[in-house]
């Protein structure tokens, strides 16, 4: 049984101000509906982020990589989330 392994995506951006990349130091997170994207001092809990945004947390879902993240589970630094909202509906 082979171990997982953790992939973090590092994105780098350049300040318009200045030529030297920028790192992020903090979660990012990519929220839909109004379409943002903010960065955040981790670790923290998902459903302290939610409620920092101003959110209800069940009316989103936290998307960490492939998988859904529950409100106990803790943000590192490096992690990338994104929040969408959900969305109900038929006949």
């Amino acid at each position: 049984m082979s171990t997982p392994t953790r992939c973090t995506r590092l994105s780098v951006s350049t300040d318009s101000t200045t030529t030297s990349p920028t790192y992020p130091v903090g979660v990012q997170v990519h929220l839909h509906n109004p379409k943002r994207d903010v960065e955040l001092a981790g670790p923290m809990r998902v459903a302290d982020l939610v409620k920092s945004l101003g959110l209800n947390r069940e009316s989103v879902l936290v998307i960490r990589g492939d998988s859904l993240v529950t409100g106990d589970a803790t943000l590192a630094d490096d992690d990338v989330i994104e929040i969408r909202p959900v969305i109900s509906g038929g006949s």
